[in-house]
């Protein structure tokens, strides 16, 4: 089973995400309540792997990010489901780089209207709090389900906030996609690492700028 995806628009409802196709059922367990923000967080770390290496990340190492991210064991991930994910990856990368709301929220529905099925509730037999899916079945695909849950999640965060999700860094070189949840000035790199970088570089750059 995974791990529950993302709660209603105000924070009060879990999603739990469905199970791969190989996967054994996990045994019913204390119901899990993550917030949008755990789930939106889940969705960048995946992105920002499956879409920043090439060639494909190795499935354990996408494995391994699944089980920080909360999903039951066992979490058995294929070159195949790989594959699919990183397609989804970089169709949500897609909203992350949309100049602006109006583009972020076209992209975001282009992926529910092609990558999502009608919107459902499930408990899986009962082993979690009953919450909304997008994906077709518990039984989806790592990919189906990755692009499902996200777009939720997504949704879910433009909804509440109305705002763009995120971005991508504005560092040279980077590239990474962030979240961008604060109430303040949009951001513009996705740590302060590549913030302070970049304003040491800026600086540099005025400085032999002035010499000359």
């Amino acid at each position: 089973m995974h791990a529950p995806d993302v709660p209603d628009a105000v924070g009060r409802a879990a999603s739990a995400g469905p199970a791969a196709p190989v996967r054994a059922e996990a045994p019913p367990g204390p119901a899990v309540r993550p917030s949008v923000r755990a789930v939106a967080r889940r969705t960048e770390d995946l992105v920002n792997a499956l879409t920043r290496d090439d060639p494909l990340p190795a499935p354990e190492g996408i494995a391994g990010l699944l089980r920080e991210h909360g999903e039951v064991e066992p979490v058995v991930v294929t070159v195949e489901d790989v594959a699919r994910m990183r397609e989804a990856a970089l169709a949500l990368r897609a909203v992350f780089a949309a100049e602006g709301l109006d583009a972020a929220v076209a992209e975001l529905n282009g992926l529910l209207a092609r990558g999502s099925g009608p919107l459902r509730l499930t408990a899986h037999g009962g082993s979690g709090p009953w919450h909304p899916h997008l994906d077709t079945s518990d039984d989806a695909p790592w990919g189906e389900w990755f692009v499902a849950s996200s777009c939720l999640c997504l949704a879910v965060l433009v909804w509440e906030r109305q705002r763009p999700p995120g971005g991508v860094c504005a560092a040279p070189g980077c590239g990474r996609v962030y979240l961008s949840l604060g109430s303040g000035v949009p951001r513009r790199y996705c740590s302060r690492r590549c913030a302070t970088r970049e304003r040491v570089a800026a600086h540099r750059r005025a400085r032999a700028g002035g010499g000359r």
